[in-house]
């Protein structure tokens, strides 16, 4: 299989079906990721498209990446972090999340429960740690999480030790 950076330089060159396949290959990933950030999968739709509108516009400026992955999820976040400044979005999303019932309904199975009350714990999290679960839980490296987030791989380790003790202490009430 092509490697990404590979068919980014493929696109550098013109080739729209590199485009194509990049499409395809960060369609699910990505937009769970802005579905994840946003909490409306219409609002995320319409940012995936921008991000990779924001691709095709940086043709003529970027030529390397060391990690096409973590520079697609950085156009990604980036747009979102614009979004919700510009709407105050942030605020709505997490009220709609937060008055949800964290309590799971009697007769779920365990991995419902657990689930459910994972994803309140998840909302009860302060915005960088939770936006810190969301990129790993895209299956993000800590590499490319930091890259994304502009810091160190040490402070992205630590940043998970702080996120996974809360998760536990939240899950645990």
């Amino acid at each position: 299989m092509e490697s990404d950076e590979a068919l980014y330089t493929r696109l550098l060159a013109g080739d729209l079906s590199a485009f194509e396949r990049l499409y395809d290959r960060y369609e699910r990933p990505l937009h769970g990721f802005l579905c994840a950030q946003l909490g409306d999968p219409q609002e995320a739709e319409d940012l995936f498209h921008e991000t990779f509108m924001a691709l095709l516009r940086a043709r003529g400026t970027r030529t390397e990446l060391r990690s096409f992955k973590a520079w697609i999820f950085q156009v990604a976040r980036n747009l979102c972090l614009n979004r919700v400044r510009s709407r105050k979005r942030a605020d709505r999303a997490m009220q709609t999340l937060a008055h949800e019932p964290a309590a799971a309904v009697a007769g779920e199975p365990d991995g419902v429960r657990n689930s459910t009350a994972l994803q309140a714990a998840v909302v009860r999290l302060p915005a960088p740690l939770a936006e810190l679960y969301q990129l790993r839980a895209s299956g993000l490296s800590y590499e490319d999480v930091a890259a994304i987030l502009d810091i160190p791989v040490g402070t992205v380790k630590s940043r998970i030790h702080e996120m996974v003790r809360r998760l536990r202490e939240e899950m645990q009430e």
